[in-house]
């Protein structure tokens, strides 16, 4: 397993599978961040993601559709997409830290936490789904 380093990136596939990107921790980044490299398109993320993320899984109980969106169109309501955007969740809204590129936590997040070993993903061509493990 990487170390998550941008020297050792986690190297992810989305979960359709069709696209491959890397992620990795920047914890001396102000403000701290999870880097996720798309092609020649960045996104970051806060840190806390991982666990937060984990732990909203646990609470719901079951698989969750995952409702991957860009930051201007709306998250449908129980995604994960949704709960990374929440004024309710454990950071008071957006995981994303770039504006313009604050969505796709539906898309990028789930194979990180998947490789992590916390949670299992569905890999269909559409509609995938989460749970915690």
């Amino acid at each position: 397993m990487a170390e998550g380093t941008k020297d050792d990136p986690w190297v992810l596939t989305t979960p359709p599978g069709t696209s491959e990107y890397r992620m990795w921790r920047e914890p001396d980044a102000d403000p701290p961040a999870i880097v996720c490299q798309v092609g020649s398109t960045t996104l970051r993320y806060r840190p806390e993601a991982i666990d937060d993320l984990h732990g909203w899984l646990v609470a719901q109980g079951d698989w969750v559709p995952l409702g991957a969106a860009d930051e201007q169109k709306p998250a449908a309501d129980g995604t994960v997409e949704a709960f990374g955007r929440d004024p309710g969740n454990p950071v008071g809204g957006w995981y994303g830290l770039r504006k313009g590129y604050r969505g796709r936590f539906g898309m990028y997040l789930p194979p990180l936490l998947e490789a992590l070993g916390m949670a299992e993903l569905t890999h269909d061509a559409r509609n995938n789904r989460m749970r915690a493990r």
